[in-house]
Parts: C-alpha cells; structure tokens; sequence
C-alpha cells in the first residue's frame, strides 16, 4: 500500500492587495520540489480578511520511494 506525505506550501504575492504573484520564482520552486519527488495536488485561495487574497498549493510526496 503506497503511503504519501503533504506539504502545503504558500504562494507568496505582493503588490497592491496582494494580488501579484512572482511567476519566475514560484515556478522555479515547484520544480525544486518537484526534482525531490513532490507533486502538486491542488491549489487553493485563502483570505486573510475581506479585501486580501493569498493562495496555497498542496503537494505529496510517495513515502519510501
């Protein structure tokens, strides 16, 4: 039986209300990670109140591969 572990990882944004993300570093992230065996599952917005937005993205790594 395949077992996995999680990692929820924050996409960091800034600018006005914090709506711009770096595209550059975020993708050169995930494919650090991604060369260490994480895959991206989903992606979710998150608000810290009624006007910012921010995001997260979840991935899983097999265990013991």
């Amino acid at each position: 039986m395949k077992k996995f572990e999680y990692m929820v990882l924050p996409v960091p944004s800034k600018g006005f209300l914090g709506y711009k993300i770096d595209h550059d570093a975020l993708t050169s992230r995930l494919n650090e990670l991604g060369n260490k065996g994480w895959e991206v599952t989903s992606m979710a917005a998150t608000s810290l109140d009624h006007c910012t937005s921010h995001g997260v993205i979840i991935l899983k790594k097999e265990i013991g591969h």
